[in-house]
């Protein structure tokens, strides 16, 4: 290639890698935290991958859960990190989050990397760099009402909250400005961007590891249980899937723990089981005996139905979210839009009324291999500015 940018799209993935280090000499890496391993973090740890001399940057860092990717580097936490307690109640310096970006010295960085969902677009960015936001989705707990729905935030909590609310939104605006190019991991999140913001969005799904998943043989018998995997938290609605098979009579079984766990216990019935946490090496066996994924949560993306799909599991999930990237109605799950008891239970009666073949139900899942995201992502950093 005569210059970095040019025939992007037909160059190899080690020829966009070269053009990349050549482009951009020193890189950073803005995080929102690194505390408790989740779907953000796996986006990170293959950014890492792309940009591998790059300096991370997060708000709270606790070194202890992570690998050696991670410790090795130069990782920079802001002054967050200094306040008791600030490991594992990270969430409640949310106030605090844009001043504790916005304090980071990225002076000398060509490229910096936001990996967002709150505040870590907010940074401010050297004259001359390239900063590319790849967005999970702009702050849930500021645009979106629902999103709080069924928190106990309490009397003084939800007035504290209300009142931080318009001085919050100025300040994601504000960092939504900084940007040069902005990435979202779905449809669902570019069209949040679109209309939050006002910005346009390429979309770039995650990466899956669907290779762990794919060689997992389907073990579940006609009367398997329907399955719910991961976090009990109240957006992720395991009460209307705990609901729904309740009152169908259908077998189901929660595999998670989190802050709803004892709420949607309570309305379960003899139909549900609780195995709380399954260690890793557990899942793809879990994921093989199960009759279907009940994804019933509006989620940004959802990298748990990929997996599913991977092990050959279709998935019964809310459309209204990112889901609807990943499934394909009818052929590797069902999709539904009445995001209600009703609606759920509909979507049940059809996906039994319909046949599904495990080998589609596979393929759809390897469009999110972290090949592709490596060669996508690697192809937007190259050509990010040229415009």
């Amino acid at each position: 290639m005569s210059g970095p940018a040019q025939d992007a799209g037909e160059a190899t993935l080690g020829e966009l890698a070269a053009a990349l280090a050549a482009r951009y000499p020193r890189s950073a890496v803005v995080h929102e935290w690194l505390t408790v391993p989740g779907g953000s973090e796996k986006v990170v740890a293959r950014l890492l991958e792309i940009l591998p001399a790059a300096e991370l940057f997060v708000s709270v860092y606790d070194p202890d859960p992570w690998p050696a990717e991670i410790t090795r580097r130069r990782v920079h936490a802001s002054f967050l990190n200094r306040i008791p307690g600030a490991r594992t109640r990270y969430s409640w310096l949310l106030p605090l989050m844009d001043q504790a970006f916005r304090s980071f010295d990225l002076s000398g960085f060509d490229l910096i990397v936001s990996s967002n969902h709150a505040s870590a677009k907010n940074v401010r960015t050297p004259p001359g760099s390239v900063h590319v936001c790849y967005c999970h989705t702009p702050m849930r707990y500021l645009w979106d009402p629902s999103f709080l729905a069924g928190e106990r935030l309490g009397r003084v909590g939800g007035l504290g909250f209300a009142a931080a609310l318009p001085l919050l939104r100025r300040a994601d605006l504000r960092g939504a400005r900084q940007p040069d190019l902005f990435i979202a991991n779905s449809t669902v999140v570019a069209e949040r961007i679109r209309e939050y913001y006002g910005r346009e969005a390429q979309v770039i799904h995650p990466p899956v590891d669907v290779e762990r998943f794919a060689q997992v043989p389907r073990t579940a018998s006609a009367d398997a249980p329907y399955l719910v995997f991961g976090r009990v938290v109240p957006y992720k609605r395991v009460d209307l899937a705990v609901r729904a098979c309740e009152r169908m009579g259908r077998r189901l079984v929660v595999a998670g723990v989190g802050r709803d766990l004892e709420r949607v216990r309570a309305m379960a019935g003899r139909n549900t089981t609780f195995l709380g946490r399954v260690a890793d090496e557990d899942v793809p066996g879990l994921f093989a005996g199960s009759r279907a994924l009940l994804f019933p949560g509006e989620e940004d993306f959802g990298i748990v139905p990929v997996e599913a799909q991977a092990a050959g599991l279709p998935v019964i999930g809310n459309a209204l979210g990112g889901v609807r990237d990943s499934v394909d109605d009818g052929t590797s799950g069902v999709l539904y839009a009445d995001a209600t008891l009703d609606g759920l239970c509909d979507a049940i009666e059809r996906f039994e009324g319909a046949t599904f073949s495990e080998a589609t139900v596979r393929s759809n899942a390897e469009r999110f291999a972290p090949l592709r995201f490596q060669r996508a992502m690697t192809r937007a950093l190259v050509t990010a500015g040229e415009a």
